[in-house]
């Protein structure tokens, strides 16, 4: 018979597999490495499935690629440090601890002695002109050390004392947990809880009660107080801003 052409022209039925014939000429058209992949059935069966693609072309690099290792943790957890740093934690001995306050107040000294010795002999050279005149005048004259002027002295003297102390003591504190001489001596002043460094009120609060009941001799009793006190040895000030000396 004769075959159709034009509109009436039955389509091109693709080769099945079902034949010898056909099993040859399938095998011609199937690209190379695919012969042995399940085919899908259905309507356009004879391609390859959309998993079996992807599966393919996930594969297609071949073994040019190096091989994915695998995600690891930090080795050192930030949690775990803190825990151990914590568990580690133990109170500095009295003997460092005095040392270090020793190097800290020869460094302060030193600091407010700049103001403190030029204003020291004006309220000296004055409160000797009040008794000069005093012995002038022949009478009993009640002269006080403590006027005016040498009222102003003194608080110069002790706003450089207290400057002095926060850019010694409560800056490097708040910063880094030790100032110069606890640094020599291998001390930190350590939050109670945390652990960490003070944060800058905690350090403010610390030296202000320090400093202050110090200048009243009360504070000798503040720091004697580190001497009973148990387990960590807090002294007035590390008791007001919740801290200790560890070393």
């Amino acid at each position: 018979s004769t075959a159709l052409s034009g509109p009436q022209a039955a389509p091109t039925v693709p080769p099945q597999s079902g034949g010898p014939q056909a099993g040859a000429a399938g095998s011609a058209a199937t690209p190379l490495g695919s012969a042995a992949t399940p085919l899908s059935s259905g309507p356009g069966g004879g391609q390859s499935s959309w998993a079996q693609q992807v599966h393919r072309l996930a594969g297609a690099g071949g073994g040019d690629e190096q091989p994915v290792a695998p995600w690891k943790p930090p080795v050192d957890d930030p949690f775990q440090a803190a825990a151990r740093r914590q568990a580690a934690a133990r109170p500095a001995g009295l003997g460092k601890r005095l040392a270090a306050r020793l190097l800290d107040t020869v460094v302060l000294a030193a600091v407010t002695a700049v103001a403190a010795v030029p204003l020291g002999s004006k309220a000296i050279d004055h409160v000797n002109e009040k008794i000069d005149a005093a012995k002038l005048s022949g009478e009993t004259v009640t002269v006080w050390l403590l006027d005016g002027t040498t009222s102003v002295y003194l608080g110069i003297v002790l706003a450089v004392l207290l400057l002095a102390g926060v850019v010694s003591e409560v800056l490097p504190t708040a910063k880094w947990g030790r100032t110069l001489g606890k640094k020599l001596m291998g001390l930190e002043v350590r939050d109670i809880e945390g652990h960490d460094a003070p944060e800058f009120g905690a350090a403010l609060r610390r030296w202000l009660v320090y400093s202050v009941p110090g200048l009243l001799a009360v504070g000798l009793v503040g720091v004697a107080w580190c001497l009973f006190d148990k387990p960590w040895r807090q002294c007035w000030h590390d008791k007001a801003a919740h801290t200790f000396v560890a070393g």
